[in-house]
């Protein structure tokens, strides 16, 4: 049975702290899965991650960003012929009318250039909170914290934070995590509910903060 944990497990900026080296100090390489080669592509690779692995989407961009290098390309296209590129994602069908709707929008409002604008981002077909969040932190550089189903999991198990839905925990974990390891911790997290607190059967033995985690105290 799953325990039922109190809320503000770590009683100190020190605690959090701790927590938050021990995790980097194991993924110190934590970075982006998905392949791309300009802002652009890392877009359309982010809509296309959704309920989708990000190992599935490497297999299936290469040739896709062959051939819609940039906005105008992608805004002609034939959405069948995207369909055809992605079939193997889930949602196919929805994610190629998004990315021909991302190319006509960035060209007919942006100038062919994807904003550096978290709000401005969100009026793109297929891209929501989450994703502006990684266009702006691992395209633009500007410190955000995306929450996914990873992020969402790990922090609120580990004690980080105990919130109900992913917005709560966004704004719970901006407040905790010092803004210049906002970027990094997302990978950082999503790397640890990958390889160690999965959904089911986490490897609490080999955790490397299995002595702080709260999902872990007896």
């Amino acid at each position: 049975m799953k325990k039922r944990m109190a809320k503000n497990y770590f009683k100190s900026k020190d605690e959090v702290k701790t927590v938050l080296d021990k995790l980097e100090s194991s993924y110190p390489d934590a970075d982006c899965a998905l392949h791309h080669d300009s802002i652009f592509h890392l877009l359309l690779a982010v809509v296309l991650s959704a309920q989708t692995t990000d190992a599935s989407v490497n297999k299936v961009t290469p040739k896709l960003f062959s051939t819609y290098v940039e906005p105008s390309q992608l805004a002609e296209a034939d959405i069948k012929d995207v369909e055809e590129m992605i079939k193997t994602l889930g949602l196919y069908k929805n994610k190629a009318k998004s990315l021909v709707g991302i190319g006509k929008m960035l060209c007919e409002f942006y100038g062919g250039e994807v904003p550096q604008d978290f709000v401005e981002l969100q009026k793109l077909p297929g891209v929501g909170r989450k994703t502006a969040n990684v266009i702006m932190s691992v395209g633009f550089g500007e410190p955000h914290i995306a929450v996914d189903t990873h992020v969402f999991r790990v922090s609120n198990r580990i004690g980080l934070v105990t919130e109900d839905n992913v917005l709560k925990t966004e704004k719970a974990l901006m407040k905790i995590i010092p803004e210049n390891r906002w970027s990094h911790m997302h990978h950082v997290l999503i790397f640890h509910g990958r390889q160690c607190c999965t959904a089911r059967n986490p490897k609490c033995d080999s955790c490397c903060i299995g002595d702080l985690c709260r999902y872990n105290q007896k």
